[in-house]
């Protein structure tokens, strides 16, 4: 008997909704906020209110792509948290309401392990490329940037992550001091393509274990703009391409500096990214160099499911329905937690 699941995202400032049947997915459907570009990032009020407006017409559109009716829906899948208060309240009413309305169970998702999960989802019935259990994903976003050990969909321990900041959050705020706008990371992808990596060093952390830390890369990056515009006002302008290239180095190599560590040590060589910084081209670079050098498997997700989305959401739901892994009308929304 065939599966069903409506899976609902508004974590941060997507509005999204997916239908998934058996693992594949049917539709996927996302309203993205234009209006946080003039403020430089994520206004929480505003997210909130745009969720409001978006939410009705893309779970009903996500229906009709699907092709379905609702009452064909076994189960609703949403997303419980970690992310904005506001913006998660928004869809944890909705599915509660929507739910109770079916008469359908309600499954909790974390938005974390769905980014993980997001490598599960099937775009046809012949799509076979999911990696076997236990692999290790490394997470990468802008509030986000761990290594997770996973054993299976719902059994993952995170070996590493960051101390202070993301890795996506250097991009986008090393982007911001030059003014290249918001989010900065896509920017500075494609900016990086025309310049030098090697042109400028950047300090690199030396954190114990497998733990992240990126907050000394943006105090460098910022230093060394200070001191370059001193001498000269138009230096940002005049070298931009290769403050990109230098940077997006850098963020790389101590990415992959502790990810290597992990597999070597885990001996587990199936490896898989995961997250929006997962779109970006030089992590895909570094991760098919590290497969030709070290034997890994690697698994890169689709750009669709990079950034927020619903499908890895309902994928996540969907597993959990498989358990009967239901959760109850009073389950709160929460900002943070770990995985």
């Amino acid at each position: 008997m065939s599966i069903t699941i409506l899976g609902i995202e508004s974590s941060c400032d997507d509005t999204s909704a997916a239908v998934i049947r058996d693992g594949v997915m049917l539709s996927n459907v996302i309203a993205s906020q234009a209006v946080h570009e003039a403020f430089g990032g994520v206004v929480p009020e505003l997210a909130s209110r745009a969720h409001q407006q978006n939410i009705i017409p893309v779970v009903s559109e996500a229906i009709r792509r699907a092709s379905i009716d609702k009452r064909e829906l076994d189960a609703l899948a949403f997303t419980r948290g970690p992310g904005l208060m506001g913006s998660l309240l928004v869809g944890t009413s909705f599915a509660k309401g929507f739910a109770t309305a079916l008469d359908i169970p309600l499954i909790d998702v974390n938005h974390l392990q769905a980014h993980v999960m997001a490598h599960f989802i099937k775009v046809d019935a012949d799509d076979n490329n999911q990696p076997a259990f236990p692999f290790i994903c490394l997470l990468v976003s802008g509030g986000n940037s761990q290594i997770i050990r996973v054993d299976s969909y719902k059994d993952m321990t995170v070996i590493g992550q960051t101390i202070d900041d993301a890795a996506g959050e250097a991009f986008d705020k090393c982007a911001k001091v030059m003014d290249l706008g918001y989010p900065g990371g896509p920017v500075v992808d494609r900016l990086a393509k025309e310049g030098d990596a090697r042109a400028f060093t950047f300090s690199k952390p030396h954190i114990p274990g497998y733990d992240y830390s990126f907050s000394g890369l943006k105090t460098s990056f910022l230093y060394l703009l200070r001191d370059e515009l001193k001498k000269n006002p138009d230096f940002v302008e005049q070298r931009k391409c290769d403050l990109c290239a230098s940077l997006q180095s850098t963020i790389v190599d101590i990415l992959m500096d502790k990810l290597r560590r992990a597999v070597k040590d885990t001996g587990i060589n199936r490896v898989a990214v995961a997250g929006g910084v997962s779109a970006n081209s030089a992590v895909r670079a570094a991760f098919e160099d590290h497969a030709a050098r070290y034997g890994w498997q690697i698994f890169l997700p689709r750009f669709s499911f990079t950034t927020d989305n619903a499908a890895m959401v309902a994928i996540t739901g969907y597993y959990k329905y498989i358990d009967k892994d239901f959760c109850s009308l009073d389950l709160p929304p929460f900002a943070r937690v770990e995985l």
